[in-house]
């Protein structure tokens, strides 16, 4: 599949209006999720028929988008039940049948079997609202010992050391813009934007 189509075709999946602030649920954008997933793809770790698990996934757009490039199945792991039932939908739209599951699941809460998975991508909370809200995600991601793709700050100096500490290989190797609509109340401007990273971990 080419980029452009897949930006196409993810940005045409169906985003929700109703967004969690305590959650920090911010839409991913079909462009930007679409370059990531080539990234990834370039360094070997999104391959045809590899298991992947989206952690945090919203509608659902980089696992979907990761099937679509020939991953041969999608574990999409998301605590808001609304954004389940989206991702559902926008799996099926993409006539993705057998090809993806839905789990409503907190991470840190719940456990979360990554058995058996070859590649983790997420795009989990930053921490802006609450402090540490990423570091169940990380946790998940050391215990798993799978490579991972993590779209966080670029100056996220705390993801690097929690994973180095750990004998992990840290790479970021890229970075974008990532937009930031007047979701919640607290927006003083209709739209910014933010300096995002995209993160590379792999296990020793």
């Amino acid at each position: 599949m080419r980029l452009r189509n897949l930006s196409m075709s993810l940005s045409r999946l169906e985003i929700s209006e109703q967004l969690e602030v305590s959650l920090e649920q911010y839409v991913t954008p079909g462009d930007l999720a679409s370059r990531w997933l080539f990234d990834i793809q370039s360094f070997g770790d999104l391959s045809i028929g590899c298991r992947v698990a989206d952690l945090g996934a919203g509608n659902g757009i980089l696992g979907i988008g990761a099937a679509m490039m020939g991953a041969g199945f999608v574990k999409l792991v998301e605590a808001d039940q609304k954004l389940c039932k989206l991702a559902d939908a926008n799996a099926e739209s993409m006539q993705l049948t057998g090809k993806y599951e839905v789990c409503n699941q907190v991470i840190g809460e719940h456990n979360l079997d990554l058995e058996g998975y070859d590649l983790i991508i997420s795009n989990p909370p930053w921490g802006r609202q609450r402090e540490g809200a990423d570091s169940a995600f990380f946790e998940y991601i050391i215990a798993s010992e799978t490579i991972a793709h993590i779209l966080h700050r670029a100056s996220a100096k705390h993801l690097q050391k929690r994973f180095e500490d750990m004998n992990w290989s840290v790479e970021m190797y890229g970075e974008a813009d990532f937009p930031l609509p007047a979701s919640y109340s607290h927006h003083k401007m209709s739209r910014g934007v933010t300096r995002a990273g995209f993160w590379r971990l792999a296990p020793p």
